[in-house]
This record gives C-alpha cells, structure tokens and sequence, in this order.
C-alpha cells in the first residue's frame, strides 16, 4: 500500500506578479482581515510585560498553537517585548514565556468599541 506524502520542497514555479488578473485578485483580497479568535474558547489569564514587571495585568487568551498564542489586552505591547504568561488549570498554575512578533488594535466593532488589542506570542 503507497501513502500520498505531498513533498515539502518549494515549487519551482515562477509568479507572475504582474499578471493583471493575478493583479485584480489581490486587489479583491486587500481589505480582508483574517480573524480565528472564535474558534478557541477564551481563557483569563495574567501577563508580565517585560523582565522587570512584578505585577502584572488581565489579559485573555483567545487562540494557542504549538509555538504560538495569541493574546487579547486592553492596552498595546510593543513588538519584541518579553511576555511571560501565567494561567491556571485546575488549581495547577502553569507558566509559559514568548516574545511578542506582531500586535494591532483588534479589527472587530465589538474591538474598537472596548479598545481591544490582539498580540501574536512566539514561545519560548
């Protein structure tokens, strides 16, 4: 019996950038703004930006992958800071560091309107 394994090699294909119906398609896409936080059930947690913060704040976990978290605040983190991130399971607390890659005001109207940020978290 054979199993499919698609190859992970990059295609040797050239793109056309200018191609204008490649050009119409982008053009369609600009504006989208992909959103998963739905997909995950939103947990409470505290953050301690930064090396030296003893007291940390609220924030929510909206999405983790293996390597990656993405977090909910009400206040911005600048890119490359530190994070360290504590949350509780079961009465078990469990401590997990990342470095913060990307960050934006939250593009949702439920967002804007309670001043939400979203903050993508490359663990350590």
């Amino acid at each position: 019996m054979t199993h499919y394994k698609p190859s992970s090699k990059l295609s040797k294909q050239q793109v056309d950038w200018n191609d204008p119906h490649l050009q119409s398609l982008l053009q369609k896409t600009e504006s989208w703004r992909l959103d998963n936080r739905g997909a995950f059930s939103a947990q409470e947690v505290r953050i301690f930006v930064g090396l030296g913060d003893q007291s940390g704040q609220s924030a929510f976990l909206v999405w983790e992958g293996e390597q990656v978290v993405v977090l909910e605040t009400l206040f911005s983190i600048r890119k490359g800071e530190h994070v360290r991130l504590d949350r509780s399971n079961a009465g078990v607390l469990r401590t997990t560091w990342g470095v913060v890659v990307e960050g934006r005001e939250g593009s949702r109207e439920e967002d804007r309107a309670h001043g939400v940020h979203v903050h993508w978290l490359h663990l350590c």
